[in-house]
């Protein structure tokens, strides 16, 4: 399962919120059956890299041999938001 993070902070006044994003690449779409005008996939049911590099072979899934592309991109966003008052003088 590939699963890449991306967390942007941000500040304004009394508020701060945060945004996270989990990207995770589920079953494969490739029709491997359109060069004869049918509709069949290979039943990938999630991408698994090739390597762990960083190189060619991540953007490979070591299941079914299709690139990334291929497989379906699955985006949970979560946002928290904390909100502090200003200090009040009594």
């Amino acid at each position: 399962m590939k699963k890449r993070q991306v967390v942007l902070k941000r500040d304004v006044a009394n508020t701060s919120s945060s945004v996270t994003r989990n990207v995770r690449y589920g079953e494969c779409q490739k029709n491997h059956a359109a060069n004869i005008g049918g509709y069949a996939v290979d039943g990938c049911r999630e991408f698994m890299a090739s390597t762990g590099d960083g190189g060619g072979g991540a953007l490979t899934c070591a299941a079914c041999g299709c690139h990334r592309n291929f497989h379906r991109r699955e985006v949970q966003t979560e946002v928290v938001c904390e909100y502090s008052p200003p200090n009040s003088a009594r």
